[in-house]
């Protein structure tokens, strides 16, 4: 099983036949659905045995111009703050970001930060402080992540080729080592689109995703997990470890700091929607911009002028519940994209198995259908799945 290439990525749940909330999708159904943002990777995958490398870095960058010049509203919400993240006081502080986002393993948050800074320096000559925004999960079970192989340069390479459209998913980047309700997980993203009578914004949300017990996994509202277990390894049964999970929304929407804040707190409720509970040694971490305006590093004027989401109608309704469909849809993207990969040890973290979860999924939503009392021709399009 072992290879020193990562496993191609998997449908999405929704190319395998599983819908997720109610409001449309953005075309690529990514974090990149919202104008100027652009995701990167750089994956590291090789060996086997005790010295298997199964890591790397994911960046999420919020405009390609100079982010420190130009820095976006944002905001960070700690879920439960088991986790060592980088730069989020000062985003809770100042209300902006101002390098891309970088998530990777927990002992390679350092590199992660060095590889901001020489971004933010080669662009900006007189540079002599910033901000770098990192974001960790432990990927050890299947990662030699004392190793500490992530370096500078990789955070580099991954902003370097960061792009709009289409995002890999699952074994990619800071998702390849990463277990997800017992199973394979790693990066997921995915996107919602606000109705034109409601300013027509896009949000999006992408994980790196790390959590969970494979008992209480929840998709589409089916309870899978009391179903689905994962195939019998020849490694002894150990208790599962707590997990994490980094959060990254981002939206068009011309939010403040404060209202991406709010905004935050609801990633809490999508994960909730897959089953988890948020467990005493899980790091839990979201973070919120927005790419309405930015924030000038030297403003010409003491003040600055801003349009701002009304908060008295149904608008910032309508992000809250985007950011939970996005939120929930990212991380069954996870699940669903990521293949088995062999690790560290021989241990070995198996492919979400999407046919018996799209065929359970379907059969559910039949049963629910009948039993209520909806007309004939409701009942019948249930019989299919749809």
């Amino acid at each position: 099983m072992t290879s020193e290439t990562p496993p191609r990525a998997r449908p999405t749940a929704r190319e395998a036949g599983i819908t997720i909330g109610r409001l449309s999708t953005g075309p690529s159904n990514a974090i990149t659905d919202i104008a100027g943002v652009s995701v990167g990777h750089a994956t590291l995958f090789a060996g086997s045995g005790p010295a298997a490398v199964r890591t790397g870095v994911t960046v999420v960058v919020p405009h390609p111009g100079n982010l420190f010049d130009q820095k976006v509203v944002a905001a960070a919400h700690v879920i439960n703050a088991f986790g060592k993240a980088a730069g989020t006081t000062q985003v809770v502080e100042l209300g902006a970001i101002e390098t891309p986002i970088a998530l990777t393993n927990t002992l390679s948050v350092g590199a992660a930060f060095d590889g901001l800074v020489d971004h933010a320096l080669s662009l900006n000559p007189d540079l002599t402080s910033v901000n770098p925004v990192v974001g960790e999960c432990n990927d050890s079970y299947l990662n030699d992540i004392r190793a500490r192989l992530v370096r500078p340069e990789h955070i580099l390479a991954a902003i370097a080729n960061a792009a709009p459209g289409s995002v890999a998913q699952g074994v990619v980047g800071a998702g390849t080592g990463m277990s997800c309700y017992e199973w394979k997980g790693g990066i997921g993203t995915a996107s919602r689109l606000i109705d034109s009578d409601l300013g027509g914004y896009s949000l999006g949300a992408l994980v790196l995703a790390n959590f969970g017990r494979a008992e209480d996994l929840v998709i589409g509202g089916v309870p899978v997990g009391r179903y689905l277990v994962p195939p019998a390894s020849d490694q002894p049964k150990t208790s599962p470890q707590p997990g994490s999970i980094i959060t990254v929304i981002a939206t068009d929407a011309p939010a403040t700091s404060r209202q991406l804040e709010r905004i935050a707190h609801r990633v809490q409720t999508g994960l909730a929607r897959t089953g988890t509970f948020g467990s005493h040694g899980s790091g839990e971490y979201a973070i919120a911009f927005s790419t309405a305006r930015t924030i000038p590093h030297h403003p010409s004027n003491p003040t600055l002028a801003a349009e701002e989401l009304a908060e008295n109608g149904p608008a910032i309704d309508a992000l809250f519940q985007a950011t939970v469909e996005a939120t929930e849809e990212a991380v069954i993207n996870a699940l669903c994209t990521a293949d088995t990969v062999e690790g560290i040890d021989g241990h070995i973290r198996y492919g979400l198995p999407v046919d018996d979860v799209v065929e359970m999924w379907r059969n559910n939503g039949f049963r629910i259908m009948q039993s209520c009392d909806l007309p004939d021709e409701v009942s019948e399009k249930g019989r299919d799945g749809r």
